[in-house]
């Protein structure tokens, strides 16, 4: 193990390594081009903590790719969740930076893991919040399903078959980790 990066526990079972999760953002990014040719109104908007990370991953993927700049941003969901009043500590408000227009904006909302829903209708809240976009779309590296409302990424680096008492988590570089992500029985938390 590089000395650099922090360990994962043993038990965790790794579904996607840092080879699978960079072919997964190549493989999206060319996704979301081929979508709509026009980048003149593509914004990407990371979820904070996990899908910021991958949305700039994105957006350089597609910088890169297409030789042109795309608006990027990131969204705090904090005061948005549904499960706000049973949460046991005060949440930490990371804060919301959209430095681009939303009324208008072709968005690709982008997350770690699409489990049950609830994140991503929280983050179509908040988003309405500062203005109306022209398209939100959905980018998640890992879709597990189990879905509470309807809610379909539109681009998905991995789909990984889970139960519903099992957690999955993505550790990424920006983490301090070596790319990869985990399906995890819950007592091995």
């Amino acid at each position: 193990m590089n000395a650099k990066f922090k360990p994962v526990p043993r038990e965790w079972q790794q579904v996607m390594d840092e080879e699978t999760i960079a072919r997964a953002i190549s493989r999206m990014s060319f996704e979301i081009v081929e979508k709509d040719r026009d980048l003149s109104s593509l914004a990407i908007v990371g979820i904070r903590t996990g899908g910021e990370y991958l949305g700039k991953r994105l957006q350089q993927e597609i910088q890169r790719i297409e030789g042109c700049e795309v608006a990027y941003g990131v969204i705090d969901i904090t005061l948005y969740r549904d499960d706000l009043s049973s949460a046991q500590s005060q949440p930490t408000l990371r804060g919301t930076d959209l430095p681009f227009r939303i009324a208008g904006s072709r968005i690709v909302l982008v997350d770690d893991v699409l489990f049950t829903g609830r994140t991503i209708r929280s983050a179509l809240d908040a988003i309405i919040d500062f203005g109306r976009p022209r398209k939100v779309e959905l980018a998640v590296l890992l879709d597990r399903g189990h879905r509470e409302l309807p809610i379909q990424a539109n681009y998905i680096g991995k789909v990984v078959p889970s139960e519903r008492s099992q957690l999955v988590r993505v550790r990424l570089s920006e983490m301090g980790y070596k790319d990869g992500a985990y399906l995890i029985e819950r007592e091995n938390r």
